[in-house]
């Protein structure tokens, strides 16, 4: 089995959600980890486990970013972290438990595994993966919205996202 380690630099979270029901807001969190491992000729026998620190939110607004961290969302003080851990990999999905705001549910999500390169710049190989979905944030507890005299609510209930991890083989 293989360990590799996560290259933060060539990795991103990034999500989107619908806002006032006519556009949508995108932002990423710039703190997270990584962890993947098993066989990268059977994609089947990876395993992957990651975390988001909540904290490090960033959709460009202070002011909606705090909202974010609060207790109306995801309660960064008291749940600091978000966190998935792959029950299953194929060479099109990944399953496994997500956890949000001390909420756990079983989720699929699409994957795009991307094999394995040689970095020209420090000769060592690399492997990465894309993982796209989206969730419903109410089943996680974030609840939080306000209704519209238009009709509607000022926040979608369904939250896109992609992950780009690239990791490094550990030899």
């Amino acid at each position: 089995m293989t360990n590799f380690k996560l290259d933060p630099v060539h990795s991103s979270v990034a999500f989107s959600i619908k806002h006032l029901m006519v556009s949508k807001v995108k932002g990423e969190f710039s703190e997270f980890s990584g962890e993947l491992s098993g066989d990268v000729n059977d994609v089947s026998s990876l395993q992957f486990k990651g975390a988001v620190k909540v904290n490090s939110i960033n959709t460009k607004n202070a002011d909606r970013d705090g909202h974010l961290k609060s207790a109306d969302f995801f309660d960064a003080e008291q749940y600091p972290e978000i966190t998935f851990v792959s029950q299953s990999i194929t060479d099109s999905s990944i399953t496994g438990d997500l956890t949000i705001k001390g909420e756990t549910h079983e989720e699929t999500f699409d994957l795009e595994y991307n094999g394995v390169s040689k970095n020209p710049m420090t000769g060592g190989e690399v492997t990465g993966i894309i993982v796209t979905g989206k969730i419903d944030r109410e089943r996680y507890g974030l609840t939080w919205n306000q209704a519209l005299e238009t009709g509607g609510v000022m926040v979608g209930k369904e939250v896109k996202f992609e992950v780009g991890a690239e990791f490094t083989i550990e030899a």
